[in-house]
């Protein structure tokens, strides 16, 4: 693949400037590379506001960041787990009263290959209802604090997307009939990422001054599935993260730093690794296959995802 507009390098946290002043959101910023990414946005001076699931880990995490950068540094979290729409509509509630500002959120959580079909709370497939609709939810209440700073919606995607069928299976979101923890990991990814191109298509016919970027870490030794995947899965994936194929957690944040922050980027694009397979080496604008921004089943997982989350966006 063809080296990418940062020079060979590609995009790396040195091209950032002084962040004083900017408030960046994270899901799932406790550990792996959204965890990372808060300490490079930290590093620059940024405020960085962390929702996460666990108030234990969330507290090691400040805590670390603050041993990091210093005491003033100024990091917090909101608890929020992303598989309960009451506990998503909570965080955003507390986001609004006590967030003045959002330059970027960054939808970095997700839970992956779980091996057997598991419901949210809400009676979602798990990884669906965790990766796409929580962040569905979460996107819309906090767009307007977000268009208030010009600022954007970094949705961080797989190469998984492509990995599955190449459309939503409409007539059975749950897949109820044909479970399989990868292929519905894949779906749960493409329709994150349709959500983005979809909501990149009604911004801009609404007028909205919020910008929307796609991103994936590619291959990054994070703690995604050994959270959440099955034994072989996570054995298969410990013994893969100690060969040169697997890059860092820190290098996987590069990505979703650079949407959140680089000026000039495409919308309609999808940004991460440029080298073999997309896996690892340097960063700029990968490829991005035609399927994941097809309109009209884009559209329509738009509007299954308002009446599934009973969630629908002011646009």
């Amino acid at each position: 693949m063809k080296h990418t507009q940062f020079g060979p390098e590609g995009w790396t946290p040195e091209r950032l400037g002084n962040l004083a002043g900017k408030t960046h959101v994270i899901t799932g910023a406790n550990t792996g590379a959204g965890f990372q990414a808060a300490r490079i946005l930290l590093s620059k001076g940024a405020k960085v506001v962390m929702l996460n699931r666990s108030a234990e880990k969330s507290a090691v995490a400040v805590r670390e960041l603050k041993q990091e950068y210093g005491a003033d540094a100024e990091v917090s979290f909101v608890r929020m787990d992303l598989a309960e729409l009451a506990s998503v509509r909570a965080a955003a509630e507390e986001v609004l009263k006590t967030v003045p500002r959002i330059d970027a959120l960054i939808c970095n959580a997700a839970i992956a290959q779980v091996p057997t079909q598991k419901f949210t709370k809400d009676g979602f497939e798990s990884q669906l209802g965790t990766n796409h609709y929580g962040h569905f939810v979460l996107c819309g209440m906090l767009l307007d604090r977000i268009e208030e700073a010009k600022g954007r919606i970094v949705v961080v995607a797989s190469l998984g997307y492509n990995m599955g069928i190449k459309t939503i299976q409409f007539d059975d979101m749950n897949w109820d009939r044909n479970y399989s923890p990868n292929p519905v990991y894949s779906q749960s990814k493409l329709a994150q990422m349709m959500f983005a191109y979809e909501l990149q298509d009604r911004v801009k016919a609404a007028g909205r001054n919020v910008a929307v970027h796609v991103c994936h870490p590619g291959a990054s030794a994070t703690s995604l599935i050994s959270t959440s995947g099955g034994r072989m899965t996570r054995l298969t994936w410990w013994l893969m993260t100690k060969t040169p194929f697997v890059q860092s957690a820190a290098k996987g944040a590069y990505p979703e730093v650079m949407c959140a922050t680089e000026d000039g980027l495409e919308q309609r694009a999808l940004y991460g690794p440029t080298g073999r397979m997309q896996t690892g080496g340097p960063v700029g604008k990968g490829k991005l296959e035609p399927h994941a921004h097809d309109k009209p089943v884009m559209a329509r997982l738009w509007e299954v995802s308002e009446q599934a989350t009973g969630f629908h966006w002011a646009l």
